[in-house]
């Protein structure tokens, strides 16, 4: 069974009087463990499947199966328990709030989950020890560099252990260097075995997942791995 099992999702979007289809009978099936990233020009459905993905956004018709589960028709709390569970969110602009410390910024999720404040502080170290930001814990978003800002936007995006880790543009905001570095950290969690979906729209990016799918009107026009490249 795939870990991700899309069956013909339509979504449109409503501006006044017209109704304008943004995914169109899309098909997609993920194993556990892959990494897939998704590119196309802007309006092309892309950022719409990825907030599908993470049940930010429900379709309008069709199927989302996530590690076997159909989620289409679960409610706003076991569609949130789930999410919590499952997904971790990566996004080009860090999301971290200014006045919270890397540290409790990386242990959002917890709290949100209900989570001990000594079990918090754990975690949070042990994330920030693997991803070289102990040094950086009492340090607030303004005082770290962009690459650093966004390690720390990946450890909380990790920190509840997700099986699923969705990057939205992850580099889109760091000059060469530091997205350089958040790339090799995502390709590392993705051999831990973290399934990876990266939107963007950098080709040289795009071509280091080792599957690539290219969307375009809301549907899917490519998909090619470097297993078919083998065969």
């Amino acid at each position: 069974m795939a870990f991700i099992e899309i069956q013909n999702v339509s979504k449109s979007f409503r501006s006044g009087n017209t109704s304008r289809g943004v995914l169109k009978n899309v098909n997609l099936s993920v194993d556990e463990g892959e990494f897939v990233s998704i590119a196309g020009f802007t309006g092309s459905g892309k950022s719409t499947l990825l907030n599908m993905l993470g049940l930010l956004d429900k379709p309008d018709r069709g199927i989302y199966r996530l590690a076997g589960i159909e989620t289409t028709e679960l409610g706003e709390e076991r569609r949130a328990k789930l999410r919590r569970e499952q997904i971790g969110f990566v996004f080009q602009s860090f999301h971290l709030i200014s006045r919270l410390s890397a540290q409790e910024n990386i242990e959002l999720p917890m709290l949100l989950e209900g989570v001990v404040p000594r079990e918090r502080q754990r975690l949070a170290r042990e994330v920030m020890e693997r991803l070289s930001l102990a040094d950086r814990a009492h340090h607030q978003p303004g005082q770290l560099s962009g690459g650093q800002r966004q390690r720390v936007a990946i450890a909380r995006a990790i920190v509840m252990r997700p099986s699923l880790l969705l990057a939205d543009e992850p580099t889109g905001n760091l000059d060469s260097h530091s997205g350089g570095e958040a790339m090799a950290l995502l390709e590392e969690l993705n051999r831990s075995g973290i399934t990876l979906l990266m939107v963007t729209h950098d080709p040289s990016l795009g071509g280091r997942a080792r599957r690539r799918i290219r969307m375009a009107d809301g549907k899917i026009t490519a998909d090619a791995s470097d297993d078919d490249a083998r065969r």
